[in-house]
């Protein structure tokens, strides 16, 4: 039997339990057991954190100097170094997500807030050439307060960092949801949040069910700008509730991402990019490339490489460093996938390889490398997010046919193109409606980068030197330079 740890949250620089003393479980997904519990939060947990940072925004940190902001988030920066193996084991056992890729992460991670304490005292005003004489109009960029952010389970560290580290920098103040699916990685993560030295309150962590924990934390009068990563339905919700409070809202959602492969693309790189796109992290990732179009010239020979390629893919224990793909984190995900195939097949698909849970264990849910066949992009995988390493690819003729196919889905976050001509590349990026476009690579990040979609893949940038005006008002201030009293508004003629 697995021995179960209990955390707890973190609230205003405490470790404290639920007020109703509930608790939800955390299942190891290797081997769904549960293997810890985390306190259940309820409106009154939500209002103790929010009204924490709103104590800690109003009498300490927004008044810092930019500078001593930046020394805490360089503080927390060194803490995910040193912490990064330990982190990793703790978010591989939570999420089933493979311990090679979550310590690497983990460690990389650091970059993004180093990144943001160097914005930190950067953020400039203006002056404006106001129309009215002897007045001098300045803007400047003041923090907006406190922040909810929402973190969905499957990219937990990088998705924290993108929404904490510019709302530290700018003065913000943040209050935490973690996801019930895997909620301890954040809880570990506080831990390093304290050893930094960052003031109590200023960063609050809680985790809850989205009833009642994250309706009241969306609501909440006292949240000036909410920061959600998950799917649309749940952020329909969430506009809805910022109508509560008049929130700012950012949204980074899923996305079925298109890649297409020209017929003078060089063909090892599009291979790897291709499995690095679908196939990593066991296909949970919202930029999943899980559209492929191949052109009709080379779609035989090179689909057959693909498929050598995919089924030689080790599914296996995360901790192992030999496996290349863990289990899918929840029955949920498997039921989701298993559906859509099935629904494909029935409408012409055809499996080339993969397409059925594998058989490697009777705990985790194992789900081997799938590809595809489609005669058509509406058919239910290529049409619909799986969050699962299933690829559905199709064919196509001309570089005008493959531009209209990868822009008839509702998403539009991420896309790649793989071509050895240079003018093509460039045309096609610039024709295709998504948010990244990656040309001849796939699934890479940086804290330099911005991140985010249009369509049904949601609004607003994370990363990115623009990303942290996002966390700021512009506020405007008129200086009357004149010795002379005003005129007296009463006074007409």
């Amino acid at each position: 039997m697995t021995k179960i740890q209990n955390f707890k949250m973190y609230i205003n620089g405490l470790w404290v339990n639920s007020e109703s003393g509930k608790t939800i479980e955390t299942v190891n997904p290797e081997n769904n057991e549960v293997w810890a519990t985390v306190p259940e939060a309820n409106e009154k947990d939500v209002d103790k954190a929010v009204k924490a940072a709103q104590n800690a925004f109003e009498k300490s940190w927004s008044n810092l100097h930019p500078r001593e902001r930046a020394k805490y988030l360089r503080s927390l920066a060194d803490q995910l170094r040193q912490n990064a193996e330990h982190l990793g084991t703790i978010e591989t056992i939570d999420t089933g997500k493979i311990f090679r890729e979550t310590k690497t992460q983990a460690n990389y991670i650091a970059e993004y807030y180093d990144y943001f304490a160097g914005l930190a005292d950067k953020v400039e005003g203006t002056v404006v050439p106001i129309d009215k004489p002897d007045m001098q109009v300045t803007t400047t960029r003041i923090p907006i307060g406190v922040v909810a952010a929402i973190i969905p389970w499957n990219s937990q560290m990088l998705l924290t960092a993108v929404k904490l580290a510019p709302a530290l920098a700018m003065g913000n103040t943040v209050v935490i949801k973690a996801s019930e699916l895997a909620p301890v990685t954040l809880l570990e993560f506080a831990k390093l949040v304290e050893k930094s030295g960052i003031p109590k309150g200023v960063v609050n962590i809680i985790t809850g069910l989205g009833e009642p924990c994250g309706k009241a934390l969306t609501t909440h009068d006292l949240v000036e700008r909410i920061a959600f990563t998950g799917g649309p339905e749940t952020a329909k919700h969430i506009v809805k509730n910022s109508a509560e409070n008049l929130s700012q809202v950012s949204l980074e959602l899923g996305g079925k991402s298109p890649v297409v492969v020209f017929d003078d693309a060089e063909q090892e790189n599009a291979l790897n990019g291709i499995t690095a796109g679908i196939f990593g992290a066991s296909g949970q990732s919202c930029i999943a490339g899980s559209r492929l179009y191949i052109q009709s010239k080379i779609y035989d020979d090179f689909l057959n490489k693909l498929i050598a390629k995919a089924e030689k893919i080790k599914l296996g224990a995360p901790m192992d460093n030999e496996t290349q793909m863990g289990p899918l984190n929840s029955y949920k995900q498997l039921e989701n996938i298993e559906k859509n195939i099935k629904a494909t097949i029935e409408q012409g698909g055809k499996i080339r390889c993969g397409g059925k849970r594998s058989n490697i264990s009777s705990k985790a849910y194992y789900f081997p490398a799938t590809i595809i066949e489609c005669e058509n992009h509406n058919l239910p995988t290529a049409e619909n997010e799986l969050f699962g390493p299933v690829l559905s690819v199709m064919k196509f003729e001309t570089e005008e046919d493959v531009i209209k196919l990868m822009n008839d889905n509702k998403y539009g976050l991420s896309s790649g193109v793989y071509t050895s001509n240079f003018g093509r590349g460039l045309r096609v990026s610039k024709a295709i409606r998504a948010g990244i476009t990656f040309v001849n690579t796939y699934r890479l990040i940086s804290p330099m980068a911005p991140f985010g979609g249009i369509k049904d893949s949601g609004y607003g940038k994370e990363a990115g030197i623009e990303s942290i005006k996002e966390y700021t008002r512009i506020k405007t201030t008129w200086l009357n330079s004149s010795d002379k009293p005003m005129t007296d508004p009463f006074t007409m003629g």
